[in-house]
């Protein structure tokens, strides 16, 4: 491993997770070590190409393992750690909320406490460059109204078990900055998307119904707004933070393309009557079936990312149409990922009624 440029990436075999490493590795002499507990969402096979490279470690552990990550950080000695391992799907943490409180409030608290260890025992010239980054979500500021964006500076308000622990982890990084100096950064993201998501997503659980003939479910009316981020491009503004960004702050990542659900749908509908049309010739569209909305489903989120533009000159390279047309492009090439990942927990079916609290 290289002691100059080793970066601890935590659920690394997740959905951005594993976009980081693999952008991590794209840059010469850097060398990864993956750490995922390789529960539903996570899946080596997003990382086939990269898993031969003298350069890139796994292992698998629970971030809730004090033991296991204190092993971890000693022998790797990370120059910095992107802090990504959580659960992560709304509806499941409405059926299951307990499971999201373990992850995401103690299994980060329980990496700050190891990883701070970690950093008072590093020389002096190591400690000053060490830099731990927790991703976080717009989710934390609950629902906007028609007008507005979040900023960096909005104030919390989760309306999910899901935003709220990862609220919580918000909050236990920056009281870790501010009690013992650790240099923690904090970046809140918009809704992710592209190649290798897990189907319970939007975009590529309505990719997957509509090929497969099933209906293809949008709550309520279809009238939830969401600003979308294609997955590389966060990838690539992570690493900005990481590199460039300054130690206590937060930096609000979105690729400012606000869509309604409904519309975020039909244009995948539309793409994929031209990539691969119905056998009936009739449109994807019709397909579509308004269901009961989810508990607390927040209306809108948008966020202003000027402070990230500012400071460290960062912009999505992808428009919402150029990475929609990728992401249905890779799933249709790519139904063997797909079934790999049919043949675990998830088969498609209606989650977040509240069914297994």
């Amino acid at each position: 491993m290289n002691l100059e440029r080793t970066y601890l990436v935590t659920g690394g075999a997740g959905f951005i997770g594993s976009a980081v490493v693999k952008s991590l590795l794209r840059r010469d002499g850097a060398s990864v070590v993956n750490v995922d507990k390789l529960t539903y969402a996570g899946n080596l096979d997003s990382l086939t190409d990269v898993e031969s490279d003298p350069r890139y470690v796994f292992e698998r552990h629970d971030i809730c393992d004090a033991a296991a990550m204190s092993r971890v950080l000693e022998q790797y000695r990370p120059t910095a750690i992107f802090h990504l391992a959580a659960e992560s799907h709304v509806d499941r943490s409405i059926d299951a909320p307990t499971d999201f409180i373990q992850t995401n409030i103690v299994g980060t608290s329980v990496l700050l406490t190891e990883s701070r260890r970690y950093w008072t025992s590093l020389p002096p010239d190591r400690a000053s460059r060490f830099r731990f980054l927790h991703v976080s979500t717009d989710e934390v500021y609950g629902s906007l109204g028609d007008e507005g964006f979040f900023t960096e500076t909005t104030a919390y308000n989760p309306s999910s078990p899901y935003s709220a622990s990862k609220a919580s982890a918000d909050h236990l990084v920056r009281a870790w900055h501010r009690t013992y100096g650790f240099p923690a950064i904090v970046t809140n993201c918009s809704n992710n998307y592209g190649p290798h998501q897990f189907p319970e997503k939007l975009i590529p659980l309505t990719i997957l119904n509509a090929i497969a003939e099933k209906p293809i479910g949008v709550y309520g009316r279809g009238d939830n707004v969401r600003d979308w981020l294609y997955v590389e491009d966060h990838a690539d503004a992570l690493i900005s933070v990481m590199t460039r960004g300054r130690v206590g702050e937060t930096y609000a990542i979105s690729g400012r393309t606000e869509r309604r659900n409904i519309d975020v749908v039909e244009s995948i509908c539309c793409v994929l009557d031209e990539m691969r049309p119905r056998a009936n010739g009739a449109r994807y569209r019709k397909l579509i079936r308004f269901v009961a909305d989810r508990p607390g489903h927040d209306l809108r989120y948008a966020i202003d990312a000027t402070k990230i533009e500012r400071e460290l000159s960062w912009r999505p390279s992808e428009s919402f149409e150029s990475g929609l047309r990728k992401t249905v492009e890779w799933y249709l090439d790519n139904t063997a990922w797909l079934d790999r990942v049919r043949n675990g927990s998830y088969r498609g079916e209606r989650l977040g009624l509240g069914a297994s609290v």
